[in-house]
């Protein structure tokens, strides 16, 4: 058995004259003879050989068979044993080279998951900022078209308002062409009728200054139209400016008071503040809400303070912003907060 070790016992009496040994050797002899019996009956070919010598072998002396002494059983045990201990030394290193080579996969398998997930971050990130960009690009191009179609209708009433004075001009000159035409006709009428000729030359004057004074009037009537048209379109173009800023002023007072709120959440005053401390933070934001820079514009007398104000600035990965860019650019790209132990907690 590799996992016992065998007992030796001694009893004091010689290995080869114990019972074992000689039993032992008495059946290995009569194995002989019964072999040397049978070499000699199976020769047909042999003649028989003339006379049998043998030799009485008793059993009070055998021969003595080879016994291990006690101290080579000995030594093979402890050999026994050292290879035993070599083999289980030899089992725990495989062992602990297994183990390290598992928890050497677990961690490359480890790594290569936050690979994985830190490659899977970076990508939604890209795919925010394009998107993002993309919505950029598209009011960009909205508000371009806007303006080109602003200019076109310009445009248009320009070129309108053009057409319009030239045909008045048209019909001025023809109208100018026709008097002439009717005065010279009148004056070959006054030679045949001159009283008849002079009445009707004054009927049409006074015609024609009532037309003119018409056509003046009517001139002014549309100057006037488009100076009140032109000043709805302005008041209209202010009222929807003040609209816009009052939006972006509700807009930005929500969003400052949502950062307000996560500042005083992140910020752990030391227990030296007191009410009467106060510390100004200059916080300069990216269009992701983004920290791009925090600087201390106004102390309150104990670092400390000062050190936790901009630590809670800091804190925050991304600040809650608006998604109009102009309402950003105004009230958020550049902003002052104020630390204070009573009106942070309000």
């Amino acid at each position: 058995m590799r996992d016992h070790q065998r007992e030796v016992t001694t009893t004091g009496v010689p290995p080869w004259k114990s019972p074992v040994a000689l039993s032992v050797t008495l059946h290995l002899l009569i194995l002989g003879i019964a072999l040397a019996g049978w070499s000699w009956t199976s020769t047909d070919h042999e003649p028989a050989p003339r006379s049998i010598s043998a030799r009485l072998i008793t059993q009070q002396e055998p021969e003595p068979s080879p016994v291990v002494e006690p101290v080579d059983q000995q030594k093979r045990d402890e050999e026994r044993r050292a290879e035993e201990q070599r083999r289980k030394e030899e089992a725990e290193r495989q062992r602990q080279e297994e183990e390290a080579r598992r928890i050497a996969e677990q961690k490359r398998q480890q790594e290569q998951m936050r690979l994985q997930q830190q490659k899977e971050q970076e990508r939604q990130e890209a795919e925010a900022k394009e998107l993002e960009a993309r919505k950029a690009r598209e009011a960009e191009a909205a508000r371009q078209k806007a303006e080109a179609e602003a200019k076109e209708r310009a445009r248009q009433k320009a070129e309108e308002e053009k057409r319009r004075q030239e045909e008045a001009k048209r019909k001025a000159e023809e109208e100018k062409r026709r008097q002439e035409e009717q005065r010279k006709r009148e004056e070959a009428e006054r030679k045949r009728q001159e009283e008849q000729a002079r009445q009707e030359a004054e009927r049409k004057r006074l015609e024609a200054e009532r037309k003119l004074r018409e056509q003046q009037l009517e001139a002014q009537a549309e100057a006037a139209q488009r100076a009140r048209e032109e000043e709805a379109r302005r008041q209209r173009e202010a009222a929807a400016a003040k609209a816009r800023e009052a939006q972006m002023l509700s807009e930005s007072e929500k969003y400052q008071a949502l950062i307000r709120e996560q500042l005083s959440n992140a910020w752990y005053p030391p227990s030296s503040a007191t009410e009467d401390m106060s510390a100004r933070v200059q916080i300069m934001l990216l269009p992701t809400g983004e920290l791009a820079r925090a600087e201390l514009v106004s102390s309150s007398g104990n670092r400390a303070f000062d050190n936790s104000a901009l630590q809670a600035v800091r804190s925050l990965q991304r600040y809650p912003i608006p998604n109009d860019r102009s309402t950003f650019d105004r009230y958020f790209r550049q902003f002052t907060i104020e630390f204070n132990p009573r009106r942070m907690n309000r």
